[in-house]
């Protein structure tokens, strides 16, 4: 009698690999690292993705280039000359030194690098046509991604929040975006930086107009995305503006700029009109004050010198606690 016929075996699900704009191998070596870690790394968006195998799903380690500073090419100790495999990225907190096996696959980490946090294919590389299609094709798709992306540097705080965020953190960044004020659909940025020997901090708004973003400054100018809007006020400040960025995955090293700031000025606003004299006689009236000990907002696109407050204190501490319960979310 002939045996029953085994149904076909079906093979088990596989799971699809991550997508990378560009991938290979890369030895890594952070300031905390003695010798060189070999992964295998992939670059999708502003994260490069460190895998223990090249068949693995989940990341090892991931590295945020929204700090990012330079590239440079490095010469290896003990070495005269440099073997076109060695390169060192520069972020704002920290150094990362990279080792790659050939020349070409030294400059195509590079470039694609470049591209992604400069929105540009790079001109300066040793890299063929058929590379420097693949970056703009990496462009293309980088530029659709952002537009449709909320910045890093956005947070879900209020005025006095982000002022509080950017003085007691400023190795994490002075520029840093929150949702608007008056409640309408748009966003405010909110700086500080050094002017005159005093820190000054200064808000913009930003209006949504159709698919637009309106910066409310001078003369005012429109963008396509909210990256967009950041990149105007980095490339316009010759980036002494810096996007808030919390880097948790590193030890954070405090790098010094002695680059003169450039001073973005916001629209003038309307003279108010004048306040009526006071009492020739009796105390100083004291300024009126609302939650807690906490003065009124001032106008929108105003700037102010930072000075402590009384309340402040509470309010930092208070701060602190919602920071650290979105950090545990986050992970």
């Amino acid at each position: 009698m002939a045996s029953a016929m085994r149904p076909p075996r079906v093979p088990k699900p596989k799971g699809v690999l991550p997508s990378h704009y560009y991938e290979s191998f890369l030895e890594k070596k952070a300031p905390c690292d003695r010798d060189y870690k070999k992964f295998w790394a992939g670059l999708q968006g502003l994260t490069i993705y460190f895998y223990n195998s090249k068949r693995d799903f989940q990341h090892a380690e991931k590295l945020n280039l929204g700090a990012f500073e330079k590239l440079t090419d490095e010469i290896p100790r003990g070495s005269s000359r440099d073997p076109g495999t060695h390169f060192r990225l520069v972020l704002r907190n920290q150094e990362i030194k990279f080792k790659v096996e050939t020349l070409e696959c030294r400059e195509m980490w590079k470039g694609f690098i470049l591209t992604v946090v400069e929105l540009r294919v790079p001109s300066n590389l040793t890299l063929l046509p058929g590379h420097l299609y693949m970056m703009a094709e990496v462009l293309a798709k980088e530029e659709a991604r952002r537009a449709l992306e909320t910045p890093s540097c956005f947070l879900k705080v209020s005025r006095l929040e982000a002022q509080l965020l950017l003085e007691r953190y400023p190795e994490c960044g002075n520029l840093l975006l929150r949702p608007s004020g008056d409640g309408a659909d748009g966003v405010s940025v909110t700086t500080r930086q050094m002017h005159n020997g005093t820190h000054v901090v200064r808000h913009y708004k930003v209006k949504r107009e159709g698919t637009k973003y309106v910066i409310d400054v001078e003369e005012p100018f429109s963008c396509t995305s909210l990256d967009a809007v950041v990149n105007y006020f980095v490339s316009h400040t010759k980036k002494t503006l810096v996007p808030f960025l919390f880097d948790e995955d590193y030890e954070k090293v405090l790098v010094a700029s002695s680059s003169r700031p450039v001073i973005l000025k916001p629209k003038k606003l309307p003279k108010a009109p004048a306040k009526p004299p006071k009492p020739p006689t009796g105390p100083k009236p004291e300024p009126k004050v609302v939650n807690g000990g906490l003065p009124r907002k001032l106008p929108a696109s105003s700037a102010q010198p930072l000075f402590p407050t009384p309340g402040l204190a509470d309010v930092t501490a208070e701060l602190q606690k919602k920071l650290e319960k979105r950090r545990a979310l986050e992970h």
